[in-house]
């Protein structure tokens, strides 16, 4: 096989960076193949993410025992704009962890 300059000198050194060039160059099979699936993965799973975040609000705005959208913005309540941040930031750690796995 022929390799660039580049290749042939990275095979060699860096512990898999001359695999990652080979790979981008299109001299590994399923290189970029392998990007487009975990691109399009990442995708799916930021959607799924943000569907399930969307949800968390919306279920919280509903159950919530005053409407915190009117107290946020005409009543300028701070202290409950710090606390759904607070739980928004909880529930986008919590989404996070089950995607990752």
């Amino acid at each position: 096989m022929m390799f660039g300059f580049m290749g042939q000198v990275l095979v060699g050194g860096f512990n898999g960076m001359g695999t990652a060039l080979l790979a981008a160059e299109g001299a590994a099979p399923g290189g970029f193949s392998l990007v487009a699936q975990n691109a399009i993965a990442a995708i799916i799973f930021a959607t799924i993410g943000l569907v399930v975040l969307a949800l968390a609000i919306f279920l919280m705005s509903k159950l919530m025992p005053l409407p915190f959208w009117k107290e946020i913005e005409e009543d300028q309540n701070t202290a409950l704009g710090i606390m759904v941040g607070s739980i928004v930031i909880g529930i986008s750690i919590i989404i996070a962890a089950a995607i990752h796995g």
